[in-house]
């Protein structure tokens, strides 16, 4: 949630935290602002509620001076409504200090209670600002940024990443953060800090993660990082790997029908270099230790949303290949309950931005209690991985469209190698056994680029069902975890009721739901490889039909037994059960995003939502 960016360096100050807000759009917001430091010391705040057109056309009607120094911002509001005046920068020091926020500050209360009683006033509902006055407060005490920050973070609870500037001190921005996510670009005589690289990585692809309870300042030619102690650490640089278009929509409708196209192209980069001779051998599991992963006699899958769907599919993956029982949980449930753990277990979190709250304290939680920990993650730096023992980057590029579509199939790919892996080091499957595997999971690129040609079928079968009001999935075994990730994208993106059940569980208690004209999506599974499975799904699809239900199948090619019982059937090409869902859910993703078109919604920005919750 919110998007902060920081900048020193050229006088192109309001260029640089516009673009960088524009690449952060998709982190979720209501409103937006900007404080610049211009060439003759003023500092100017602009700000308004809304999207950040109206903050664009404000500064068009009424342009400021650029500078050299400035920060901007994207709140999703928490403290207060979307309104301007809760927008930020909020200032402190009489107007001459603006401090932009992301997270919640718990104690608020009594410290806004405490300067109240000094005789400070408040214009916003915001925790913001009592930061921002505090900050205020002790800049007049000790004279300097950084200083004054280290004052104030020691009094502050919650979660934060906190970015200042000062008039009296121009070519400087200071930033803290604790429990929210903080990145600084390094250019080429200016620097920058954002919520994650997006930020800047239209000027450089050289970045640094700010760890947990630091400080940074940052100047054109410098950046220094102490704990919030003031005592220095070190930090390591890596580069970014992808370029400024990546993060554009490069002529697509939308950033999710951009993603929903590059799902063959995630899913190989995720591959890349971790299969060879027919074995998969996943670098980062191999500095984790083989011997480790060999003693492992439980594994705990932690996620929310859709990244939990994806542990559910790979659960299935992990117990037949590598015979280690998993449980997936969520994480915001997981830490609650006094899970039992031990040293022969591991935590695999889920994330694509590595910086999900809930997942994040989950695993400090497990390693607190001496759990391994392995994160599978999309965003280099983030938090969850480097707090994490082990690492496996899906490599899918950036997700900027909300609901997430190419990270999901390259999470269950990356836990895939990662049971093909543990299977090895455990001996639990053949050499042979092995070798078929991969070439099912090599061959998967290919056909999710197949199963992409659905595409005008299933937009024809969107703009039908336009007024639709609810709509159900089913699915069994491996299509369980699909049937609700296809609903949650459409309640997601079209604002629908939508569910998804086991079909085993039909007669007890959901089939109540059926009445004629019903839509439901049926994954059915492949007659090939569950022979046991197919029949009962098949006779799950006669209940429902005969209740009236409108049937829509999502069933592999040459499947007859399904067509005489299917009001539509939309085929994906012929996989091995375990690799269905990766094909299954594409028509359950572009039904979502048409059907939301249809209903002319926004499928990149849906309401409500953030793409990156980083508050609990």
């Amino acid at each position: 949630m919110c998007g902060i960016v920081g900048y020193v360096g050229d006088s192109k100050s309001v260029e640089v935290l516009m673009g960088g807000l524009r690449r952060l759009e998709y982190r979720g917001y209501d409103s937006a602002g900007i404080a610049v430091i211009d060439d003759n010391g003023e500092l100017t705040t602009v700000k308004r509620a809304g999207k950040l057109a109206v903050l664009s056309d404000e500064l068009a009607a009424h342009p400021i001076a650029n500078g050299r120094t400035g920060i901007g911002h994207t709140r999703w509001a928490t403290h207060g409504g979307p309104t301007d005046v809760n927008a930020h920068p909020h200032l402190g020091d009489n107007g001459k200090l603006a401090l932009i926020h992301n997270g919640i500050i718990e104690n608020f209360a009594p410290l806004r209670a405490e300067l109240l009683a000094e005789g400070f006033t408040f214009l916003s509902e915001t925790d913001t600002e009592v930061a921002s006055v505090l900050l205020g407060r002790e800049y007049q005490r000790v004279g300097d940024l950084a200083e004054a920050f280290r004052a104030v973070v020691a009094r502050l609870d919650g979660a934060f990443t906190l970015l200042a500037v000062h008039k009296d001190q121009p070519g400087i921005v200071v930033g803290a953060r604790r429990n929210s996510p903080l990145v600084i670009g390094l250019g080429d005589g200016e620097n920058f800090l954002g919520s994650d690289v997006a930020a800047f990585v239209e000027y450089t692809r050289r970045a640094v993660a700010i760890g947990q309870d630091q400080i940074v300042t940052i100047t054109p030619t410098s950046v220094t990082v102490t704990d919030f102690d003031g005592v220095g650490v070190e930090t390591e640089e890596f580069d970014i790997a992808w370029d400024a278009s990546a993060s554009e929509k490069g002529g697509w409708s939308s950033f999710m029908a951009k993603e929903v196209s590059e799902q063959p192209d995630a899913v190989a980069n995720t591959l890349r270099g971790r299969i060879a001779d027919g074995h998969v051998v996943v670098p980062e599991l191999v500095a984790f230790g083989d011997d480790v992963l060999a003693g492992i006699r439980r594994i705990v899958i932690i996620a929310c949303g859709t990244a939990a769907y994806a542990g559910q599919t790979a659960k299935y993956a992990i117990e037949k290949w590598a015979q280690v029982p998993v449980d997936v949980e969520l994480s915001h449930e997981f830490r609650y309950r006094d899970p039992v753990l031990t040293s022969d277990t591991l935590v695999i979190s889920i994330s694509q931005s590595g910086e999900t709250m809930d997942t994040l304290m989950a695993v400090k939680y497990a390693m607190s209690l001496g759990a391994k920990t392995i994160s599978i993650c999309n965003t280099q730096g983030a938090t969850i991985p480097r707090e994490s023992d082990a690492v496996i980057y899906t490599h899918a590029g950036p997700e900027v469209a909300v609901a997430s579509t190419k990270a999901f199939v390259a999470q269950i790919s990356a836990l895939y190698l990662f049971a093909l892996h543990l299977a090895r080091v455990r001996g639990t499957l053949t050499d042979a056994e092995q070798l078929t595997q991969v070439e099912e999971l090599q061959a998967i690129p290919e056909k999710l680029a197949t199963t992409l040609l659905a595409e005008d079928e299933v937009r024809q079968l969107a703009r039908y069902m336009s007024d639709t009001r609810a709509v159900l999935f089913l699915g069994r075994h491996v299509g369980f975890p699909i049937a609700l990730e296809g609903a949650l994208k459409l309640k997601e993106l079209a604002y629908i009721h939508a569910e998804g059940f086991a079909a085993g569980e039909l007669k007890h208690g959901p089939i109540a739901l059926i009445e004629p004209g019903q839509p439901v999506f049926v994954v059915v599974p492949s007659p090939r490889g569950s022979a046991h499975l197919h029949p009962k799904v098949v006779s799950n699809i006669q209940e429902i039909r005969a209740r009236g239900a409108r049937i829509i199948a999502i069933a592999e090619s040459g499947d007859a037994a399904v067509l005489p019982f299917a009001d539509t059937v939309i085929h994906i090409p012929l996989a091995a059960p375990l690799f269905e869902p990766l094909l299954a859910v594409v028509p359950l993703q572009m039904f979502a995003m048409e059907l939301a078109i249809a209903k002319g919604l926004d499928v990149d920005q849906p309401r409500n939502l953030a793409k990156s919750v980083t508050v609990e």
